[in-house]
């Protein structure tokens, strides 16, 4: 069982720890699985909760009458329009949108990385079924640089798609120079977003990027199954509509006009009834993020805790460095095993993610230096007992 203890990491923050009650008990670092929920998106989603058990939908269609709203939330977040913005399921639902609704021919070739997270592989894959072929880029080797997409693209690639930041060890692609490679083939530039947003910013019409996706509960800190997708403009109108519903009718509320057409906005990508509770707590999460320096603090508490596990003779799993450095960093103790380093971390309220291939750590902005030195002072001790063992 947990034991309560005093929030003593009063070190300031981008964000408000008193946002997270969390703190009290644990010391979070890993964002990277799944956020925490800041109390003011708590509190909203309790009205909400309250308001739709007490009067039904009187109560819940308030909320859902704000869905533009919400839209115009993430938007606003990413530098997009909100027409440019659909409210989905999960990260994957982005990228089926895309996978079925590109006028794809036989032969065109999709181009992706072997270490992606299976959100952003499997909807790929199933373009084979019509003549696609797609090709990885073999990351034991290299990783997905401009120079190296410009090498495996051919005239017949269409499309490029990568994780922002990966999953695994926290690389973070240059999205403007792939996006200028994949444009000069004539290709679409894609990206899953999940491991990035929310502790680093990004700006989609900056970027040149053609489309975004990404699911709410990590770095967002919103509940899970929600997500968003986004669509530049000028290629909402070349995607298909494959599993349309009745919200994307141009006149949704005209039920028995079963020929008029869809809408012209990416919402008509949300199909049915979304998830009302989980676009507010996105929405409401968002507002709690869009406070400044959260990427400096994020990139210094990783630098700090690169420092101090070096110091300890850990391995560094994550290439760190201007331009690819995240929030996530990836370390190994060697001679020990990881997943009893990552148990050791749990067992004194450290929230990892520990596998067989190392502890990864994922602060956040409310986290502190303070936090960090106790990972490595539990993490020293670790390792010393572990070796003994």
């Amino acid at each position: 069982m947990a034991h309560q203890r005093h929030d003593r990491f009063l070190t300031q923050t981008p964000l408000d720890r008193a946002q997270f009650s969390g703190t009290q008990e644990y010391t979070y670092l890993n964002h990277a699985a799944v956020g925490v929920l800041p109390s003011r998106t708590r509190s909203a989603l309790q009205t909400f909760i309250d308001a739709h058990a007490g009067s039904g939908v009187m109560g819940a269609w308030p909320y859902e009458a704000r869905l533009p709203e919400y839209r115009a939330a993430v938007a606003a977040f990413i530098n997009a329009k909100p027409a440019e913005i659909a409210l989905l399921r999960n990260t994957g639902d982005g990228a089926n949108v895309l996978a079925h609704g590109i006028d794809w021919q036989e032969g065109d070739e999709i181009v992706t990385a072997d270490n992606e997270f299976p959100a952003n592989v499997y909807p790929w894959l199933q373009c084979r079924r019509y003549g696609v072929n797609v090709r990885f880029v073999r990351t034991e080797r290299e990783r997905m640089t401009p120079d190296v997409l410009a090498r495996t693209m051919t005239s017949r690639t269409r499309l490029v798609s990568v994780s922002w930041v990966s999953f695994a060890d926290g690389y973070r692609h240059d999205l403007t120079a792939l996006a200028q490679v994949a444009h000069r083939g004539g290709a679409l530039l894609c990206v899953d977003v999940i491991q990035g947003l929310g502790a680093l910013p990004i700006d989609v019409q900056a970027m040149g990027v053609d489309a975004a996706y990404g699911g709410g509960a990590k770095w967002l800190m919103a509940l899970q199954g929600v997500s968003f997708l986004y669509v530049r403009e000028p290629l909402l109108d070349r995607l298909r509509l494959a599993w349309p519903g009745w919200r994307s009718a141009a006149d949704m509320w005209d039920f028995l006009d079963y020929d008029q057409p869809a809408t012209a906005a990416a919402s008509r990508f949300e199909g049915g009834t979304p998830n009302i509770i989980g676009a507010l707590s996105l929405a409401e999460s968002i507002a709690e993020l869009k406070r400044p320096n959260v990427e400096a603090h994020v990139l210094a508490l990783t630098d700090q805790l690169a420092e101090g596990l070096h110091s300890i003779g850990a391995r560094i799993l994550s290439r760190r460095g201007a331009g690819v450095s995240s929030a996530i960093l990836l370390f190994t103790l060697p001679g020990c095993d990881s997943i009893a380093v990552g148990r050791a971390l749990q067992e004194e309220q450290i929230v990892t993610t520990y596998r067989s291939n190392g502890v990864r750590v994922a602060p956040h902005g409310y986290n502190t230096p303070e936090e960090i030195g106790r990972l490595l002072e539990v993490t020293a001790r670790a390792r010393t007992f572990l070796k003994s063992a």
